[in-house]
Order: C-alpha cells, then structure tokens, then sequence
C-alpha cells in the first residue's frame, strides 16, 4: 500500500516589474532630478535679484547687517534719494536713446549683410567681421578717444551710439546668419521666378520669416547696450551720462551708499526686464530657430 507524501507549500513569489512599469518608475526619477535641478538653478539667478531688490528698501544699516533677512520694515528713504536730484531719470533717458537708436542702426546695417553671408557662400567675410567681435573694446579706447576728441564728438550721443554698435553689428550679423542658412531657399527663388530682384526676395520673403531672429537678436544687442560701462565712464560726460556709470557714482573712497546703489539698480532693471516679457515670444523662436534643420 503506498503512502501518498504531502509537498511542502511553497511561498509565492511577488510578481517582477513589467518593462513598462520600470519605464514609468524611471520616468518618475528622471522627473524628480529634472524638478530638483531646475528648482536649484533657479534659486541660484533668483536669489542676487531678490536681495538686490530687498536692499532697496533697507537702510544701509540694514543692509550691512548679516542678521537682517527678507523680514524687516521697508522704508522708500532710498528711491527718494535717488530720483531728488534727476540724475538717475536722465541716466535712464540717455541709456534709452543710446540703446534704442544703436540696436535699430545695427540692425539695418547686419540684417542685410547676414541675409548676403548666408545665401552668397561668404563665410569668410563672416569670420572677419567676427573678428571685430572679439577685439577687446578696451584697446580700441585710447585711439577711440583721440579720434573722436579731434572731432569734437566726445561726450556726445553721437559718439557712444558708434561705439556701441562696433560691438552690436557683429553680434546680430553672427546670430542671423545662422537664421538665413536654415530658411529654406526655394521661397526666394520662386519669388526670382516671379520677377523680384534679389534683393525684392530679401525683403518681401526672406526678412518677414527672420522676424522672430531679428527680434531675439536685436534684444540682446539692446541688453549688451544698455549694459554698457567702459564706452559710457570714458565717452560721455555728464549730459550724455548712461545708468552704468550713475550706479558707480554711489561708490566713494570713504563709503558705499548700498542702499541708493540698490534703489537705482532696481530701476535700471526694470526696461531690461519688460523688454524681455514683451519680446519672450520672439526671444525663444528666435534663440531655437534652425534646431530642426536638415
């Protein structure tokens, strides 16, 4: 007579992740990480504009103190004092002018020149204009200077608006060739087809679809401009005077005003800052324009 043996009962084993679940699991990771980043880099920008603005309505005391946070009783004692005498409203008067009236002329001059860079195969002409772009600015001073001193044209807006383009022009010229390579070619020669000269195709095809190029560059060239020192603190004068040399103004020998330097810095951000909202839409078509090309 046989005996039948009972088989110990085996533990049942949990169920491994399918391959999407792993998937989802380091999607999930991945954007975690991504949050944290983002979240750190952002405190890391955010974080000098916040105090800068916080200062502005502290008293030097304040500022100066380690222990004095983001909590503290806010005074308007320091834009009072910036904007008494009406240096820092005609400094923001004289950027505007400089800033405006150089971007659009380095537009009108690089615009047209990129579009023949990039459609006529002159790349060499390209890279020596580029040249001028790394040429520091502060050798070209001294002979700058002396020139302009014999025509009579230091302290003027005239002479701060050439030396800001000198840079300008070759940062929109560079930026928009690349814009012009990625358009495609076949719009302007159907335009040629049609009967328009080259340059017709330049400006009725190819300029209106470099908008958002021509925008984002043109932003940038006016944050450079309006950002200025060096050409402002040796070129102009008193009259002509930009927001970057009125901010130094708050710095003595004997002491620092910080929180005048902070009030005004306040304000010198604020058009940079519009300028950049309003203009954010043609800012990203602009700085991604020919990602997709090819």
């Amino acid at each position: 007579m046989s005996t039948a043996v009972a088989s110990a009962p085996t533990k049942p084993t949990a169920p491994r992740p399918t391959a999407p679940g792993r998937r989802r699991r380091k999607g999930r990771v991945a954007a975690w990480l991504r949050a944290v980043t983002i979240t750190v880099v952002c405190l890391v920008v955010a974080l000098p504009v916040i105090w800068m603005i916080a200062a502005a309505f502290k008293t030097n005391v304040q500022v100066t103190d380690p222990t004095v946070g983001l909590i503290f009783s806010p005074t308007l004692e320091n834009f009072r004092n910036a904007l008494a005498d009406g240096a820092i409203l005609r400094s923001l008067g004289n950027s505007l002018i400089v800033g405006v009236v150089s971007t659009v002329l380095s537009a009108v001059i690089a615009v047209p020149a990129a579009w023949a860079v990039g459609r006529f195969s002159m790349g060499r002409t390209g890279s020596l204009v580029l040249v001028a772009r790394i040429v520091p600015a502060i050798s070209l001073l001294v002979p700058w200077y002396y020139l302009f001193a014999q025509l009579g044209l230091v302290g003027s807006y005239t002479v701060l608006v050439l030396s800001h383009m000198f840079v300008s022009v070759p940062l929109i010229l560079w930026i928009m060739i690349g814009f012009f390579e990625g358009l495609p070619i076949e719009l302007e020669e159907a335009a040629r087809t049609d009967g328009l000269s080259a340059f017709g195709a330049f400006l009725r095809i190819a300029l209106p679809l470099a908008a958002p190029g021509t925008a984002s560059a043109a932003v940038l060239a006016f944050i450079f401009s309006w950002n200025n020192f060096l050409f402002a603190l040796i070129l102009a004068d008193e009259n002509t005077m930009t927001m970057p040399v009125t901010l130094f103004n708050f710095i003595s020998y004997a002491s620092t005003d910080w929180g005048g330097l902070m009030a005004a810095a306040t304000l010198m951000t604020i058009p940079v800052v519009l300028a950049a909202v309003f203009g954010q839409k043609y800012l990203v078509a602009g700085l991604t324009a020919g990602a997709t090309k090819g």
